[in-house]
C-alpha cells in the first residue's frame, strides 16, 4: 500500500480549492477573434510588361515622327498611333474599375493626375518659349503636346460611376465617340480626344480577368502575330497611301478631315474595331511571368510625360535634318534610340529625381471630409427616431 506523502515543515500544507471560473474578457478582441490581416495583393507583372512595351511604342513613335518623308517610317508611324494609347486606355480603365469618390481616391485623382498636368503644362509651355524660341503662353484649358492624355484621364476618371449605373455601357461609349467626331469641338480640354477615345476606357472597365487569360493562351499569341503582321502590311500597302495621318490622332472632326458624316462615321469605327483587335493582339504577345523590366512598367508615366523634353529638343535643334537619318536604317536606328530613352526614364534614379512633379506628397493640402453641420444619414435618423431618449450624436465634425 503507497504511504500518503506528507508535507515537510518548509512546505505549506497544500489545501483542496474549488476550480476558479475562467476571467472575463478583458476586451472585445477576447471574444471575437480578430481575423489576421489580408494580405497585400502582388502586383500581376502581366500588366506592368505591357505597360512596358507600350510606353516603347509610344516614345520609338515620337522619336520617328519628323523621319515620315521614308515610306517605312510613315506605314510604321500611322501602324503604331493605331492601338499604343488604347493599350494604355484600356489597361487604365481595367485598374479604374473600383474608383469612387472616397477621400483617398479623390486625393489621388489630384495628386496623380491634376498636380502632374499643371506641372508638365507649365514645363513644356516654358520649354516651347526658352528652347524653342516661340511665344511664351500657358493655357491649362488648352493642353500642348502630350498632357492632354491626363487631362483625358482625369475626366475619365470622373465619369466612372456614371458608366458604372447605365446598360450597354461600351455601345453608349461608341456613340458618343461616333457623334462627338461629327463636329469639330473647340480644342478647349481637348474634347474630341476625350469623346472619341472614351471607348476604350469603357471597355476596359468591364473587363475580368478571365478576359485577359484569354489572350495569355499559346494560341492567342500565334494568332497575334498573324493579326500584327497582318496589320502592318494592310497599312505599309493600302492605309499609308489613302489615310491621313491625322485619323489617329483623334482630335479632328470630320469637317476638318473634309469628309461627311458617313464617311467619317464608318472610317471611325472601322479605327475603333481595328484598334481593339490590334490591342488584343498586342496583348497576347506580352510576357506573362516577371523580368527584369517588369518593374519599370511601373513607371511608364514618368517616360511618357519626360521624352518629350528630348524629342522636342531634337526637333528645336535640327537633329533629324541629318540625311543618314532618313533611310529604313536610320529610322530603325531612331526608333530605337528612342525604346532605349523610355527605357532609362523608368529607372529608380529616375523616378526617384522626378517623383515630387508626378507622385507629389501633398497630404498638407487635404483635410478630412467636411460635410454639412446638419447633415445625417437615414441610418441615423431612423435609430434617433426609434430612440428619443438618446441625445443626437455630435454631427458637426468629419463624417
Amino acid at each position: 500500500m503507497t504511504p500518503t506523502p506528507q508535507s515537510s515543515a518548509f512546505e505549506p500544507a497544500q489545501r483542496t480549492q474549488a476550480a476558479l471560473p475562467p476571467p472575463a474578457p478583458s476586451s472585445l478582441e477576447e471574444v471575437v477573434p480578430v481575423p489576421p490581416p489580408r494580405p497585400r495583393p502582388q502586383r500581376d507583372p502581366f500588366f506592368d510588361n505591357a505597360k512596358f512595351f507600350a510606353i516603347l511604342l509610344v516614345v520609338a513613335g515620337h522619336s520617328i515622327e519628323n523621319l515620315r518623308d521614308v515610306r517605312f517610317a510613315h506605314a510604321a508611324y500611322l501602324f503604331v498611333y493605331t492601338f499604343h494609347m488604347p493599350v494604355f486606355i484600356v489597361i487604365t480603365g481595367y485598374f479604374s474599375r473600383r474608383f469612387t469618390f472616397s477621400g483617398g481616391k479623390a486625393r489621388k485623382l489630384l495628386t496623380n493626375l491634376a498636380v502632374p498636368y499643371v506641372v508638365f503644362e507649365t514645363a513644356y509651355s516654358t520649354y516651347h518659349w526658352a528652347v524653342g524660341h516661340s511665344k511664351f503662353e500657358i493655357s491649362l484649358l488648352d493642353p500642348y503636346y502630350l498632357t492632354w492624355f491626363l487631362l483625358a484621364l482625369f475626366a475619365w476618371r470622373l465619369s466612372t460611376p456614371v458608366w458604372q449605373q447605365i446598360r450597354f455601357p461600351v455601345a453608349v461609349a461608341v456613340v458618343i465617340s461616333l457623334l462627338s467626331g461629327m463636329d469639330q469641338l473647340p480644342t478647349t480640354l481637348e474634347m474630341n480626344r476625350v469623346f472619341g477615345l472614351v471607348p476604350f476606357y469603357v471597355l476596359g472597365l468591364f473587363l475580368k480577368p478571365e478576359h485577359f487569360e484569354i489572350v495569355k493562351k499559346r494560341w492567342a499569341a500565334v494568332l497575334g502575330v498573324l493579326i500584327l503582321a497582318g496589320g502592318f502590311a494592310f497599312t505599309y500597302l493600302i492605309a499609308d497611301r489613302h489615310m491621313a495621318t491625322e485619323w489617329v490622332y483623334w482630335r479632328s472632326g470630320n469637317p476638318s478631315l473634309h469628309v461627311n458624316n458617313l464617311v467619317g462615321t464608318g472610317m471611325r469605327l472601322g479605327l475603333l474595331l481595328a484598334a481593339g483587335v490590334l490591342v488584343a493582339a498586342f496583348l497576347s504577345l506580352v510576357p506573362r511571368k516577371e523580368h527584369w523590366f517588369t518593374s519599370l512598367g511601373s513607371a511608364t508615366l514618368y517616360a511618357y510625360l519626360l521624352h518629350g523634353f528630348a524629342t522636342k529638343l531634337a526637333d528645336y535643334y535640327g537633329w533629324y535634318d541629318a540625311s543618314v537619318l532618313h533611310t529604313v536604317p536610320g529610322v530603325l536606328g531612331v526608333a530605337a534610340a528612342g525604346a532605349v530613352l523610355a527605357t532609362l526614364l523608368c529607372t529608380p534614379p529616375v523616378r526617384w529625381t522626378m517623383r515630387w512633379a508626378l507622385e507629389p506628397n501633398m497630404a498638407f493640402a487635404f483635410t478630412a471630409l467636411r460635410r454639412p453641420k446638419n447633415y445625417l444619414y437615414a441610418g441615423r435618423r431612423r435609430a434617433i427616431k426609434d430612440a428619443p431618449h438618446n441625445p443626437a450624436p455630435d454631427q458637426s465634425g468629419a463624417g
